[in-house]
């Protein structure tokens, strides 16, 4: 287990203010703009610690951006999330996880790992 610097603590509290997904740049700024003075490699060590323990979310955008948010469900999820406002919905997807292990194991892989992630427009966003 990691121990809880006051960077680590830090992070996992701007993280926990944030709406939606964040990068790491973005995070380090917000930090920086409320006075602290941690460092941008530190935050991107934090951010993976807290993605490794299940404390946050980690997925790449459409642009190919590592971003963040606080994890509100343990375990394995997906995510639906709206290209346009960054609404964050996490989703259960049973038929995937089927899926994944029926072709892996067809293909003669084990200990299939895998990251579901659907971008979209949310309603909101669809009617405007």
């Amino acid at each position: 287990m990691k121990r809880n610097t006051w960077q680590r603590e830090a992070v996992r509290e701007a993280l926990d203010r944030t709406e939606g997904f964040i990068s790491a740049q973005a995070l380090h700024s917000d930090l920086h703009r409320s006075g602290s003075s941690i460092g941008l490699a530190t935050v991107y060590r934090a951010l993976g610690d807290l993605a490794s323990t299940g404390e946050a979310d980690s997925l790449q955008s459409p642009e190919g951006e590592a971003i963040y948010r606080a994890c509100s469900t343990t375990g394995h999820h997906h995510h639906l999330i709206c290209r346009n406002c960054g609404l964050t919905v996490e989703i259960a997807a049973d038929e995937v996880e089927s899926w994944a292990q029926r072709i892996a194991a067809e293909h003669g892989f084990t200990e299939a790992a895998h990251v579901v992630d659907v971008f979209g427009l949310c309603e909101a966003c669809a009617k405007a």
